[in-house]
């Protein structure tokens, strides 16, 4: 297996990104994308010796100070300046694993040759992530409109010896990593202050992890409940192909089609039923999860377009000869799309937790909370309420970033996206919803344990392998141990790309 990724023109995907990721690929630029960043940066210092009029950011100030010309000698002095002085980060800390993905999406964007980098720097970059070198950045800081200045300033620190990395478990200061590999300082030329700061990598590495967790968790959304479906003796008749076909919503049909095959061969489901209907957690699965589904497929349409993009400013064109000041550092779509993907994530934890609750209720052939001698013993009464709590924090954190703006930069940044508020709330989303999904297959997996029929062989072999990490629950017990377990269980995982993507 090729254990390097090559950065050049082709696009990212979502199942590219996991393959470098979970196999742990080393990345390196391709002979055009070197090529492509020397030329940009050589235009650029040809175009500074040459052209008398201020450009932004590149020999003027920056934000409201934009009027102010800096002379050349102080050109360099004027991009460390710009990153020490935006490295403004609060609140927590941003994991290792949204850091590998910052510096992997802003090499990315860097390799485009439109934002007149030096090929040192983007060089410096990739051996931070091949090494598994990861800048200290915070969560608070960025308004999500002028790029992602503050974490991405946290970012860049280590490159001119600032700040602080964790590297084999141990916080260490910018300037003493670049000591331990022999580097020296990356002396920071025209425009690359702004370019390493502008940009959406802080939104767009959020977005992407959480789409990767999102797709994971909508699949085994539909694989749990079928099996509460199941452990709830419910009917098959809502997921025939008939009914969604007239209202034939992609996710819906996806939905239905994926229940049947869980289905295929159960017992369970073809016995014999006392009940006409299914309460709407089970009866609708198709439609709500469908809609979730139909929400990560658009919003995935969104991240996969940015990180195949150039989000910094000013930017460079070579062959147009021109240099032009934008806003592609707006986080607006991303904004958008990271509060209509929280919204869609907290709503299969919704009908979650519902179908949870009608399992521990007593109901069909169920036993009250699905323990023997209920009243001596508790069994799944507080698993329930767990989940209850944490689908309404999630309501919470649904609430959209994106309809706030606060005025900033003396008036220059008049309209800001929130969209790395969104991204922060967005991944509590994702992280609540595994931990409802964890207790409804804990509780789903109980109530399928009270059939006297057996349920497909699909299913039974995945309740098999889980029963290997939580057993069946006969007297109380520490459940908090038990989620927990179902919660890495879930994390273990391994679902073939194609029935995620």
């Amino acid at each position: 297996m090729n254990v390097t990724h090559i950065i050049d023109s082709n696009p990212l995907d979502l199942s590219i990104v996991q393959d470098v990721l979970v196999h742990n690929k080393k990345i390196s630029l391709s002979e055009s994308a070197k090529d492509r960043i020397k030329k940009c940066r050589t235009y650029l210092d040809h175009k500074m010796t040459s052209v008398l009029k201020p450009i932004y950011g590149i020999n003027t100030g920056f934000g409201a100070l934009y009027n102010v010309e800096i002379k050349g000698e102080n050109l360099q002095k004027l991009q460390e300046n710009l990153v020490m002085s935006h490295a403004c980060g609060t609140g927590d800390e941003v994991s290792n694993e949204i850091v590998k993905l910052m510096l992997l999406l802003k090499i990315q964007s860097l390799s485009y040759g439109y934002s007149g980098v030096q090929l040192a720097t983007v060089n410096r970059l990739i051996d931070f992530y091949n090494n598994d070198i990861f800048p200290v950045v915070y969560e608070q800081g960025s308004l999500g409109a002028s790029g992602d200045l503050s974490p991405l300033a946290h970012l860049a620190l280590p490159l001119i010896g600032l700040g602080e990395v964790k590297f084999k478990g141990e916080r260490i200061s910018g300037q003493e990593i670049s000591e331990r590999f022999g580097w020296k300082k990356i002396n920071l030329q025209s425009k690359e202050g702004l370019a390493l700061l502008n940009g959406t990598q802080f939104m767009s590495a959020y977005g992407i992890y959480n789409l990767l967790k999102a797709h994971k968790l909508s699949y085994l959304a539909d694989l749990i409940g079928t099996i509460s479906l199941e452990a709830f003796d419910g009917r098959i008749e809502p997921f025939n192909e008939l009914v969604h076909l007239v209202r034939p919503h992609d996710g819906q049909l996806k939905t239905a089609k994926r229940v049947r095959d869980f289905l295929e061969d159960s017992q369970l489901i073809t016995q014999e039923k006392q009940h006409v209907q299914d309460p709407y957690s089970f009866r609708c699965i198709p439609q709500v999860h469908g809609a979730t589904k139909d929400t990560i497929k658009f919003v995935t349409k969104t991240f996969l377009t940015e990180i195949n993009s150039v989000t910094d400013n000013p930017n460079i064109f070579i062959e147009e000869d021109t240099i032009i000041s934008g806003g592609n550092f707006h986080g607006q779509p991303l904004a958008l799309a990271l509060d209509f993907l929280a919204i869609a994530l907290a709503e299969l934890g919704n009908i979650s937790e519902r179908r949870t609750y009608q399992l521990v209720s007593g109901h069909r052939h169920l036993p009250p909370f699905l323990v023997s001698n209920p009243g001596l013993n508790s069994g799944f009464m507080i698993p329930q309420y767990t989940a209850a709590s944490i689908v309404s924090q999630n309501k919470q954190y649904a609430t959209p970033a994106s309809v706030d703006s606060i005025e900033s930069s003396n008036g220059q940044e008049d309209h800001v996206s929130m969209g790395a508020n969104g991204a922060t709330k967005c991944k509590k989303v994702v992280d609540n919803i595994q931990t409802v999904l964890a207790i409804e297959l804990f509780t789903a997996s109980q109530g399928l344990s009270f059939g006297k029929a057996t349920s497909s062989p699909f299913l039974e072999s995945f309740i098999n392998s889980f029963r290997k990490e939580v057993s069946i629950v006969s007297h109380d017990r520490v459940m908090h141990h038990d989620i927990m377990n179902a919660s890495r269980f879930i994390t273990s995982l391994e679902i073939d790309s194609e029935e995620l993507f």
